[in-house]
């Protein structure tokens, strides 16, 4: 006798179920791990194995009945246990479509599959009774599979070993929220990347056995893209409130008094709003509270004015011209023009020559990179040079380090007329050592250099007046000589994290210039007879390119 029962299942979910059922059969842990996360290298992906392995693919289906269920999924070879109560998707669902949680059942059942190795695993199957009144959602989620996934089980997890994991994840794909399971005692935490090639590792899973409420807070917190937008948007009360700090010295101050009274006496400041900005220091980790009162951290520490490389200047610099150049950021957008021009009615070099407070500040925000300078001295062996020019060298920062590092050596320092009487009294103790020597460096520099210098010069200039600053160099340069260029580097990829990704919009900001990629500055210099030799990594994210005749 031919059965007649009504199907449970839809033929787009029974399609979905075969679908997720081959999933885990052409992958393992290793295959799935560099699809889902194909970023990491083959190192990083062993590491993740070492503790964590591929347990289960998921899929929600949505039958209008659990009757038959069972048994319609047994007849197409999907043989699934007990029934139990879903907790975190059934609360996403409730929240995602406005349904409260009571008119909302949703279970999981598990069947025992196969990876390509034959290592159990299980293909997971939440299900949601899904009467006419909810066929929205059933419609909605086929279409944009938001809680299918593939899942890693966590072997032996603790908080570390998951924090872990976590970080190493949300390197590559975004929190999506998750829970725990109180039926089974497991924690889950859901990964999306609603941009990968294949839908099917858009959703990763981390299962752990246990509860850890604090990472899942975090990670619940997280989940919320528009938590990380307003984080981002905020990013400038961040730069007011530390230049704030450094315009009241208050890092200075928080070395003799930890007390709030003492503090807003010491700042001229109101104690309650005082508090304020304390608090909101101590959320950017700038300052930490300390028995009832505050301390700097050793971030905050950077701020201080009586300490050497003091970053305060460039504080300073950032939360006053440069802010308020960058408010015309829209405009060098559409014009490709510098908006500090605009903002201060001329070039930014002219404007600080123009006030020498203004051009002080700027060349101590200069030198608070001091840490690229310390690292040249490092990576740069200037055994057997007799003379370093120092093109463009402002305050003579970075000449000075140079020379104590090397006893033997002699230096000139180019420069106009305004910086070099900066760098007078900076140099004295090295005087008899040192050439200051004023001059336009776009026109000439001194010959019978040993090495040349080029420090954060050729960013704040577009390609045509860097081309015309190396062909300087290049015709004054020795045959024997070296050039030592030193900027920032833009990633040759796109994706990756680098400071010279900011700073290249600073620079359309605030001087017309730009940052570069390592094979732009190759063909720069190559246009102007020079080659590049090698390139080595500096502090913050800086870079040393050592380049010499063609």
């Amino acid at each position: 006798m031919v059965s007649t029962r009504t199907p449970v299942l839809a033929a787009t979910d029974v399609d979905r179920l075969t679908a997720a059922m081959a999933l885990i059969g052409a992958h393992d842990t290793h295959s799935a791990l560099a699809a889902a996360l194909p970023s990491l290298d083959a190192e990083q992906r062993a590491a993740v194995t070492r503790h964590a392995t591929l347990d289960h693919v998921a899929v929600l289906i949505f039958p209008e009945t659990l009757a038959g269920l069972t048994e319609e999924l047994s007849s197409r070879g999907i043989e699934v246990g007990a029934m139990t109560p879903s907790v975190v998707v059934r609360e996403r669902l409730s929240g995602r479509y406005s349904v409260p949680l009571a008119d909302l059942r949703v279970g999981i059942l598990r069947a025992p599959v196969t990876d390509r190795k034959g290592r159990p695993c299980e293909l997971e199957i939440f299900v949601l009774v899904t009467p006419p009144s909810l066929a929205h959602i059933a419609e909605d989620e086929r279409r944009h599979e938001r809680e299918n996934h593939v899942a890693l089980a966590v072997h032996r997890p603790d908080p570390v070993l998951l924090r872990g994991l976590r970080t190493t994840i949300t390197g590559i794909m975004r929190p999506d929220g998750g829970g725990y399971n109180g039926y089974e005692n497991s924690t889950v935490l859901y990964f999306r990347d609603a941009h990968r090639a294949d839908p099917a590792f858009r959703r990763l899973e981390l299962v752990a056995t246990g509860r850890f409420p604090q990472l899942q807070a975090v990670h619940q917190r997280e989940s919320c893209a528009g938590t990380e937008l307003l984080r981002l948007l905020t990013g400038a009360w961040a730069t007011q409130a530390i230049a704030t700090a450094a315009e009241l010295r208050l890092l200075d101050h928080l070395a003799s008094f930890a007390d709030l009274p003492s503090l807003a006496l010491a700042t001229g400041t109101e104690p309650r709003s005082l508090a304020r900005l304390l608090r909101y220091l101590t959320s950017l980790g700038v300052v930490r509270t300390s028995g009832g009162g505050h301390a700097p951290t050793e971030l905050g520490e950077l701020l201080r004015s009586d300490l050497a490389g003091s970053m305060r200047p460039l504080a300073s610099m950032y939360g006053g011209p440069f802010y308020r150049s960058f408010a015309g950021l829209t405009e060098s957008v559409r014009s490709g023009e510098e908006s500090y021009a605009k903002t201060f009615g001329a070039h930014h070099f002219a404007h600080m020559a123009a006030d020498p407070a203004l051009a002080e500040l700027f060349h101590g925000s200069m030198a608070a990179s001091n840490a690229i300078f310390t690292g040249v001295t490092k990576a740069v062996d200037f055994s057997g040079v007799r003379t370093v020019v120092d093109v463009a060298g402002g305050n003579g920062e970075l000449l000075s380090r140079v020379l104590h590092a090397n006893p033997a050596l002699r230096g000139v320092l180019l420069d106009l007329p305004n910086p070099l009487a900066a760098a007078e009294p900076r140099l004295a103790d090295l005087a008899c050592r040192v050439s200051l020597v004023a001059g336009d460096f776009t026109r000439a520099i001194p010959g019978g250099g040993d090495v040349y210098l080029l420090s954060r010069v050729l960013h704040d200039w577009d390609d045509d007046q860097c081309r015309t600053i190396l062909e300087t160099c290049a015709r004054s340069m020795p045959a024997h000589a070296e050039l030592l260029v030193i900027e920032r580097l833009l990633p040759e990829a796109g994706d990756a994290d680098s400071l010279a990704i900011p700073w290249d919009i600073h620079m359309l900001c605030n001087t017309g210039g730009r940052e570069r990629s390592e094979s732009h500055y190759r063909a720069l210099l190559a246009e102007a007879g020079l080659e590049l030799v090698g390139t080595h990594a500096l502090p913050l994210d800086a870079h040393v390119m050592r380049a010499r005749l063609a």
